[in-house]
């Protein structure tokens, strides 16, 4: 994939796609086309003629897959069937485009979500499609598989060199911190500081706190996405993950130290937990030289220092 390549995108405004724009800016990819606020933004996935029309016009020879609503586990029963059609319309107008107008290479992205509820761990892709997922992401993880499949079955039926990819959980600056939206970390951060700058004495935390869960930073996954483009090429998904676990009450004890809160963490049991364990088998990925770079003590201070600094940009802009 050389520098002058024309690189498509599809999601650079989300979070993870908007690091896998930076990542790429950063390798000296000057060529990226469907970044927002430029002339040519990306297309309105929900309208499969607008998408065709930007593949025809943008003519990218590598595309990565980013695009679709996300949310954490509130927001994944609240808005179920909004975030599965979301997705389902990413995957029916991008990929077939992407083989109408002839792209070289193709990543889609999904979710950790798409396993099993109950697969053994960590978890491997040869346990995708045994078992019934867990029910609180069970819509958007529906969609998610519906990508890979739709993937795979180019593959096969066109011999389209289209790879698909599940990542970790990632976290990072530009994550999604309202509370209705956010995932575990985000949420965390938000929540912590509000209860910091309230002298509040107890912060709850959803569910037991037992569960485990693999983090990303998304820094490191937009440059695990860029690795797989170059040098992965199977039929089967790969895992982009760090191949470490960490329990949401350990997890809760370390945000509660970066941020500063001196507080009580109350765990309300009366809230679901999710997957009891969701780390990935991430061997494959690592066999082939990719590694992260930033752990997750660093990462949540990252991911803090920039919550602080939208703060602040956010009161700058209002005062304005």
């Amino acid at each position: 994939m050389n520098t002058d390549a024309r690189i498509y995108v599809a999601g650079a405004g989300t979070f993870v796609g908007h690091a896998i724009v930076r990542r790429l800016s950063a390798d000296g990819f000057a060529n990226i086309v469907g970044v927002p606020d430029l002339d040519d933004p990306e297309p309105d996935y929900g309208d499969g003629a607008a998408v065709d029309r930007f593949f025809e016009r943008a003519a990218p020879e590598y595309v990565f897959v980013a695009a679709g609503r996300t949310a954490g586990i509130a927001g994944n029963m609240r808005w179920s069937a909004d975030l599965m059609l979301d997705n389902l319309l990413v995957v029916s107008h991008v990929i077939p485009a992407a083989l109408r107008h002839g792209v070289s290479k193709l990543l889609y992205l999904a979710s950790s979500c798409v396993y099993p509820r109950n697969a053994r761990q960590p978890l491997q892709v040869s346990s995708l499609w045994t078992g019934p997922v867990e029910p609180t992401s069970a819509a958007y993880a529906v969609a998610k598989l519906a990508g890979i499949r739709l993937c795979d079955a180019y593959r096969h039926q066109h011999r389209a060199p289209f790879i698909s990819a599940i990542a970790a959980n990632a976290y990072g600056p530009g994550d999604d911190f309202s509370p209705e939206q956010s995932h575990v970390v985000a949420g965390l951060i938000r929540r912590m500081h509000e209860a910091t700058r309230a002298d509040a004495p107890a912060v709850d935390v959803w569910g037991t706190g037992r569960p485990r869960r693999e983090f990303i930073y998304v820094d490191d996954l937009a440059d695990a996405c860029l690795f797989a483009m170059r040098h992965y090429d199977g039929g089967d998904p790969i895992n982009l993950g760090t191949g470490i676990s960490t329990s949401i009450a350990d997890l809760a004890l370390m945000v509660r130290d970066v941020v500063g809160y001196q507080g009580e963490l109350r765990f309300d049991r009366s809230k679901s937990d999710g997957m009891p364990l969701k780390g990935l088998d991430s061997t494959p990925l690592h066999e082939l030289g990719w590694q992260p770079r930033c752990d997750l003590r660093r990462g949540l201070t990252l991911t803090y220092e920039s919550f602080l600094s939208s703060i602040v940009t956010t009161a700058a802009h209002r005062s304005s």
